[in-house]
């Protein structure tokens, strides 16, 4: 078992299949060494974990939460799209779409999830830069959608 799976089994998280495209786009997209993913949504179990709004319908730690269901799916891409994710150089960058009630402040704990999860299971090659962006909706209403930039081992 490699460091990456024994990370999983640790966490008790078991990568899902990766989600279908829901309208006309690719789930992700390759292109040299860089491997784009399409925002992922807190899909647990195939079903949205977490929808409304930052600060009206949803504390901060449930939003934390969503994000890191948002970076289980990334993964998950990334296993389809490289075949392995020992087949991962390095997460260069993440940006993290809050849904949010306008007076919210706490995008950058809500990322947390996200940046947190793919640290721990991935160690030093899933630290990244971030963005974290407060957003009026997303699709399905989620809560949080996650997309990354990933670097390919070559």
């Amino acid at each position: 078992m490699t460091s990456i799976e024994s990370n999983l089994a640790r966490l008790g998280i078991v990568l899902p299949n990766p989600a279908a495209p829901a309208a006309n786009y690719a789930p992700f997209m390759r292109t040299g060494g860089l491997l784009f993913t399409a925002g992922q949504l807190p899909l647990r179990d195939g079903k949205l974990a977490a929808s409304g709004l930052l600060g009206r319908d949803l504390a901060t730690a449930e939003g934390r939460e969503a994000a890191k269901w948002c970076a289980v799916n990334i993964l998950a891409q990334a296993k389809a799209a490289l075949g392995s994710l020992e087949a991962i150089a390095r997460v260069v960058k993440i940006t993290v779409f809050v849904a949010s009630t306008a007076d919210f402040t706490e995008h950058h704990l809500v990322a947390n999830g996200a940046s947190d999860l793919l640290v721990d299971i991935l160690g030093d090659k899933g630290r990244h830069a971030r963005s974290a962006v407060g957003v009026a909706a997303l699709p399905l209403n989620a809560a949080v959608e996650v997309e990354a930039i990933i670097e390919a081992a070559s």
